[in-house]
């Protein structure tokens, strides 16, 4: 099994209140008073009390192609993906040199050379390092990036791999769009970056290791993975890439799609380890909207404390597309008292629609 080492979630510095981001973005994406009245109401009921964003709110008004926002991206991106990897391999006692793998996943910008590209030279990355960049996972792409990284390392289990994500999601606001699904999106999603450092079987720090006082740091290790596809949901979820940018494609059956597929997934998942969901103490859920965290909680049949760390994930930060469910792990890793060597599954969605999902084994406490 590959382990993770260090979750390291970083936000940009402009923080705001979520009433103060709706009255600025209100009248930029609703004008209209009538859609503008609704937009606050969506704000309202996002479940979102504060977001961060790459920009000072003042500044949006002026972004209107998507020239304008992608450079915004490839700038301000590559600075929060090295701050985000430098803290991660920090906490795992590592240099930017013992770094064998890069996978990086974005979906709310774009970049040539990619993104980890860029992050290897501001890291000082080796110039052998493997690189698997990543865009149209969309907001599974924590998920999904964090299960290939443990294909890679079965393959390497000697290896040190770093898996970043970087989601600028207020890039993608859309002037003048007072439709439903721009609406909703304007108040949910929030920017961030994670760093994931996972190492193989084989590598030293595969071995769990005690801090002063003999109390173990909680790291996790992966056990298995799985990756789905709902057939016939491809205009559920994604963007529309228009002159101004990426258009949110945001299907309001969404939950109802997770309440029809996910138990059954879920169980495909654990069967093999001969486990049920009843017997599973942590879950780790995308912090995808109020919508989506309910329909994950009555698919699955949990209580409302097995989803509260995504609650105060999308309450703190807004949905952080990929880098959300990482944020969701950080948080669990540091507040679970599951007991040492407890299940937990980490499952985040995207377009497809797709859902991507992780068996991880808890370690210390």
């Amino acid at each position: 099994m590959s382990r993770v080492v260090a979750v390291e979630p970083v936000l940009p510095g402009n923080g705001y209140a979520q009433e103060a981001i709706t009255e600025v973005v209100g009248p930029l994406v609703a004008p209209d008073p009538a859609r503008t009245a609704l937009l606050r109401r969506l704000h309202a009921n996002a479940g979102v009390r504060r977001r961060h964003l790459v920009l000072p709110l003042e500044e949006y008004g002026g972004l209107r192609s998507l020239g304008a926002t992608n450079a915004v991206f490839v700038r301000e991106g590559a600075v929060l993906a090295e701050e985000a990897s430098r803290r991660a391999l920090a906490a795992a006692g590592l240099e930017p040199g013992d770094v064998d793998h890069v996978f990086a996943t974005s979906v709310t910008g774009v970049a040539a050379p990619s993104l980890d590209v860029l992050l290897a030279e501001r890291l000082g990355l080796r110039s052998g390092v493997r690189r698997t960049p990543s865009f149209g996972l969309g907001c599974a792409g924590g998920a999904g990036g964090l299960a290939r990284v443990h294909d890679h390392l079965r393959g390497r289990p000697g290896d040190v791999s770093l898996l970043v994500s970087v989601e600028l999601c207020s890039l993608t606001l859309q002037h003048g769009d007072d439709s439903t699904a721009n609406m909703v999106a304007s108040g949910l999603f929030g920017d961030g970056a994670a760093a994931v450092v996972v190492v193989g079987a084989g590598h030293p720090l595969a071995q769990p290791r005690s801090t002063g006082g003999g109390r173990q740091r909680r790291t996790a290790r992966v056990v298995d993975t799985r990756s789905r596809l709902y057939p016939g949901t491809t205009a559920a979820l994604g963007w529309e890439v228009r002159d101004t940018g990426f258009a949110i494609v945001l299907s309001a059956g969404l939950p109802d799609l997770l309440r029809a597929h996910l138990l059954a997934d879920v169980k495909d998942l654990l069967a093999e380890h001969d486990i049920t969901p009843a017997e599973v103490p942590t879950w780790v859920v995308h912090a995808g909207g109020p919508r989506v965290i309910d329909a994950v909680r009555d698919a699955l049949g949990l209580s409302e404390h097995a989803v509260r760390e995504s609650r105060a994930s999308l309450a703190a930060a807004g949905n952080l597309s990929s880098a959300s469910v990482l944020d969701v792990l950080a948080r669990t890793l540091a507040r679970s008292e599951a007991p040492s060597g407890s299940l937990a599954v980490l499952m985040a969605f995207g377009p497809g629609v797709s859902c991507e999902l992780v068996l991880l084994q808890l370690e210390g406490r």
